[in-house]
């Protein structure tokens, strides 16, 4: 055996007897004892109940259609006590939590639409439908960028062709795209072929100036069929409607829009509104309105999702 070699084996040696001894020291002095007989430790199994949730599964609900789950949460109880112990009292700040996921996504149910998120979440989403008003929706983007506010914008696929810029400044400032249809058709009178041509149209078009799979499609007007959505699904898409209206197209005055969204206000809330001068004006009001009762806005695959 050559000296070079012989150095290189005695190292190994010496190096794997400091890893293995730094190893041991870390394990024998990490490690806590759990004893269940501890008052700590009794104390977390008889309080935990006050802290931990049940996850709920996705369900096709008989009002609301489609409705999403939620995650659950229960205590780890060894690690909470771990936690506790070095302390050398129970402080359920030091609790330590496992999330337990719903058993059934909105993905594993059949075709239907979807209103609102879960009813625990305390969030809103804006939907904004957009097949005219184009004036107004530069100045919708640069408010909700004002007030950190993700909003879901459905296109129409001939107001994309129309005002492709458009498209990509609200993609470039990271709101979501969602189909509205081509040409703002009445989809409730459609067959599912019919639909499905309809929104590959409209698909087509805001791929390409999207270079993103559209998730999310929003019937004209609110007008749908249960080909229509069964469309939507084999393409990919989930139907989304709403359960608070701007009804902003009338021209209300700002107090009356105001008004009208805050007092329908709930937790999941989908909040419909379309580029409008009212709309505009309303905006920062009615973001500060929501935030206000106890809200967070946020994105809608955020809404729709299991997340508390």
């Amino acid at each position: 055996m050559s000296m070079s070699f012989r150095l290189i084996a005695l190292l190994c040696v010496n190096l794997s007897f400091f890893i293995g001894f730094g190893l041991a020291f870390f394990t024998v002095n990490d490690v806590v004892p759990v004893n269940k007989e501890d008052t700590i430790y009794q104390k977390i199994e008889a309080e935990k109940h006050k802290y931990e949730w049940e996850a709920e599964d996705a369900k096709i609900d008989s009002v609301w259609k489609k409705t999403p789950g939620i995650v659950g949460r229960k205590v780890d109880v060894e690690a909470s006590y771990k936690k506790m112990q070095k302390e050398g009292k129970y402080n359920p700040e030091l609790l330590v939590f496992q999330l337990k996921r719903p058993k059934v996504s909105l993905e594993d149910l059949p075709a239907s639409p979807i209103y609102r998120g879960h009813p625990e979440k305390e969030a809103v989403s804006f939907l904004i439908n957009v097949s005219w008003g184009e004036e107004y929706v530069p100045e919708m983007v640069k408010i909700f960028n004002k007030y950190n506010v993700k909003a879901t914008f459905f296109i129409d696929g001939a107001f994309a062709n129309d005002f492709t810029h458009l498209v990509q400044m609200i993609e470039d400032e990271g709101h979501t795209i969602g189909s509205h249809g081509y040409k703002h058709q009445d989809m409730g009178r459609m067959t599912k072929q019919q639909a499905k041509d309809n929104l590959e149209q409209a698909d087509e078009l805001l791929f390409a100036l999207t270079k993103k799979k559209i998730q999310y499609f929003a019937p004209p007007s609110g007008s749908f069929n249960t080909a229509t959505v069964e469309a939507a699904d084999e393409m990919g898409m989930e139907t989304i409607l709403w359960t608070v209206d701007t009804i902003d197209w009338q021209k209300p005055t700002s107090d009356v829009l105001i008004n009208r969204v805050t007092k329908k206000l709930h937790n999941g809330a989908t909040v419909l509104m379309h580029p409008t001068q009212v709309t505009v004006e309303s905006l920062p009001e009615l973001i500060e309105e929501v935030k206000n009762q106890g809200y967070k806005l946020i994105s809608l695959p955020k809404l729709l999702s299991e997340e508390r």
